[in-house]
């Protein structure tokens, strides 16, 4: 495995960790922010180690669902996962008048985690 691809995946570690302390103490749009950049940065690793690399949001979404989910090698679920906590870390980050409660962003943080453990044991590490 690659150094970046490894340091990409513990990055996505410390962010489901983050997310889980900022929804303990009640900070529920930073936790849902902490979960969606978990997913970035797991499928940013997967893309690094296939040797493609993307500075934007939307070309990792991208490339995520080209190189992984339209060819099969992943179940779509990851892709939407990617897509849905996108948009809930932009609602979280730039609305003001809606809140995210604690059971979406528990399941943001659970979305977040089995991406990041399903797709690490896939890639054998």
């Amino acid at each position: 495995m690659k150094r970046k691809t490894e340091r990409l995946l513990a990055k996505a570690q410390e962010a489901i960790e983050a997310a889980e302390l900022l929804l303990k103490g009640g900070k529920n749009d930073f936790a849902a922010g902490r979960a969606y950049y978990a997913m970035f940065y797991t499928a940013g690793a997967l893309l690094f180690e296939e040797g493609l690399e993307y500075r934007k949001h939307s070309g990792v979404h991208a490339a995520f669902g080209r190189h992984f989910v339209k060819t099969g090698v992943l179940d779509a679920k990851f892709h939407r996962y990617l897509l849905e906590a996108f948009e809930s870390r932009l609602e979280a980050d730039y609305g003001v008048d809606v809140r995210l409660g604690d059971s979406a962003v528990k399941e943001l943080i659970r979305r977040a985690e089995e991406t990041r453990t399903y797709l690490e044991a896939k890639e054998g590490r």
